[in-house]
């Protein structure tokens, strides 16, 4: 067998709850059956920024996307699904499935309801609380069930067998790890009638074999990939394919970090996972599952001493990192300890973003490496082999968090990692999605300057069109916020001449008319990517660089928008031949 969590289209989970508040409060709440709904529902989500879809740009169909969005919100319990095979209108009760909705709260037994979990997913701002969502979600899921019936093997959990091979793992003696490799071959081609022990068993002896081959790792990969391949099936790109898939969903109920291309058990959360380890796994009927599903499963924490565990372990791990943490209260009521662990577990997050900012400056190369599979949406090579992939469909995001990181290498910034960017970032430091709108994409702050940072994919005249005012807006908001000199940093794949020529001026009126010079340049990632390079050796000296590379291209914004241009890149070009 093979299986797999999540939706090969909906990479992202954290991206599920944008399409949840995207449906919030609209028809489609309970309406997204048929051809013309299931595309409409696409060119929503396309309107409202959760997906860029071409072929809703181009006035094509996009109803597969809308149906495969559907099944991603819906597989977890995050919506209702549709139990009656064909047939149904939308926005029509659901004979099969109103009985199962019986006792809970607004839900009618329309298919494609939002359910009480979508509704704390969607109602969830810090990604702690995201994370718990998915918890409750993937605590519940089991493979096969009455929404996933294609499985010949008995229902089992997933999270918690994956759970239970790291145990296996960690008793022998070896590290609590999953490779990739191991995931693919191993794990996600099991269930627990095979045996958690025999699988770690059959995991660590695949470590220690691959150990040996070295010099031929390569083809060793690839005759064990082979192997399964035929044995479930499938060709190797779709073992993979379905593992980084896997991956994602399980990290994104914050039990699992990124360890390398693997996964650990995330520390912060090792005493939850230990106590839903501990919990018993029981057969339940199809009623049970359902509810248990949409309205998420209880979890260890809801219960009072066992949230008093949770929030005491956290608080150890603090004080060891030398932080200060007040005492739990005895007899603290279950909300007030819900809090406190958001509260500490953010508190961990902060500091680990802090560690992984001030570890920028020695990633230069991994940088520039990202930079360059930006402009292909592709891949590129890293100087030690490995390959760096931007996910599909998620430049936008990638763009904004790899010059995030290229500031954050230049280390002189004086206000903390996390106040820099607007974005938001997993617990792996990568980005769950870019900026929301309403601000610029992320502002730099040095001891003399203010540095507004706005990345864009898009090219021609619609860059010009979607950034001209929005870049200018915010860049005089922080301007009248400051003392300090203010820069726009406006950075894109290619400049086009129409948005230069706005930039070039840059005025900007007040409400009250009086009127504000903007200082904004635009430039290529690829001359920024050339100036950050050249910096390498002295990243110090980057930010009076930077500065004096922005005046002088200010200096000679009275040319036309193709000429100023070409200053730009000529300055640029200049400052990146710096000695190292």
């Amino acid at each position: 067998m093979l299986w797999h969590i999540g939706n090969t289209t909906v990479r992202t989970p954290y991206r599920l709850r944008d399409a949840l508040r995207a449906i919030y409060g609209t028809s489609f709440n309970g309406s997204i059956i048929g051809k013309k709904r299931e595309h409409e529902f696409a060119a929503h989500l396309h309107t409202q920024g959760v997906l860029n879809s071409p072929d809703v740009e181009k006035g094509n169909d996009a109803s597969s996307l809308g149906r495969k969005w559907r099944s991603a919100l819906s597989q977890l319990g995050f919506i209702t699904p549709s139990l009656t095979r064909g047939g149904l209108e939308s926005g029509v009760i659901d004979p099969a499935l109103s009985p199962f909705v019986e006792g809970i709260e607004n839900l009618s037994g329309r298919p494609f309801e939002i359910t009480p979990n979508g509704k704390r997913l969607m109602e969830s701002d810090l990604l702690p609380a995201q994370q718990e969502c998915f918890l409750r979600s993937l605590a519940t899921y089991r493979i096969p069930s009455v929404l996933e019936d294609k499985y010949r093997t008995e229902p089992f959990s997933p999270l918690r067998f994956i759970l239970n091979i790291f145990e296996n793992i960690e008793n022998s003696g070896e590290q609590g790890k999953l490779s990739f490799q191991e995931f693919a071959l191993f794990v996600q081609t099991a269930s627990p009638a095979d045996g958690s022990k025999t699988i770690a068993e059959n995991i660590l002896k695949f470590r220690n074999d691959r150990t040996n081959a070295t010099g031929r790792i390569p083809a060793f990969d690839r005759a064990y990939y082979s192997e399964v391949s035929n044995q479930v099936g499938k060709q190797a790109s779709t073992l993979k394919d379905y593992a980084d898939l896997t991956f994602r969903y399980l990290k994104a109920t914050g039990l699992f970090k990124n360890s390398g291309r693997g996964i650990v058990q995330s520390s912060a959360k090792d005493q939850l996972a230990a106590l839903l380890l501990s919990e018993p796994v029981n057969a339940i009927s199809n009623q049970d599952y359902l509810h248990a599903l949409w309205q998420g499963a209880e979890l260890p924490t809801d219960n009072a001493e066992n949230a008093a565990i949770v929030v005491t372990d956290l608080a150890t791990k603090l004080r060891e990192r030398g932080i200060e943490v007040e005492p739990i209260a005895v007899g603290a009521e279950i909300r007030d300890l819900e809090h406190i662990r958001f509260g500490l577990e953010a508190e961990i997050s902060q500091l680990d973003e802090q560690e992984y900012a001030e570890a920028q400056a020695d990633n230069l190369d991994e940088i520039l490496a990202w930079m360059e599979a930006i402009p292909t949406r592709g891949s590129a090579k890293l100087p030690n082999g490995d390959t760096v992939k931007i996910p599909q469909g998620e430049g936008p995001a990638y763009l904004e968090w790899i010059i995030w990181r290229a500031f954050l290498a230049i280390n002189s910034l004086i206000k903390p990692a996390w106040e820099a960017r607007r974005f938001q970032i997993d617990q792996d430091f990568l980005p769950v999605h870019h900026a929301p709108s309403g601000g610029p994409d992320m502002i730099f702050e040095f001891d003399d300057a203010i540095i507004v940072v706005e990345v864009t994919l898009t090219a021609s005249s619609r860059q010009e069109a979607a950034e001209g005012e929005p870049v200018r807006r915010h860049v005089a908001k922080i301007a009248e916020e400051t003392d300090k000199r203010v820069y726009g940093l406006f950075i894109a794949i290619q400049i086009d001449s129409n948005t230069a020529h706005t930039f070039r001026s840059g005025d900007w009126y007040k409400a009250d008319d009086s009127k504000m010079a903007l200082q904004i340049v635009p430039i290529t990632l690829s001359d920024f990517k050339n100036l950050l390079k050249s910096g390498e050796g002295l990243l110090d000296q980057m930010p009076s660089i930077l500065q004096q590379a922005l005046l002088e291209c200010r200096a000679s914004a009275n040319e036309d928008a193709p000429a100023w241009k070409r200053s730009i890149a000529t300055i640029i070009r200049e400052a990146s031949t710096l000695p190292s």
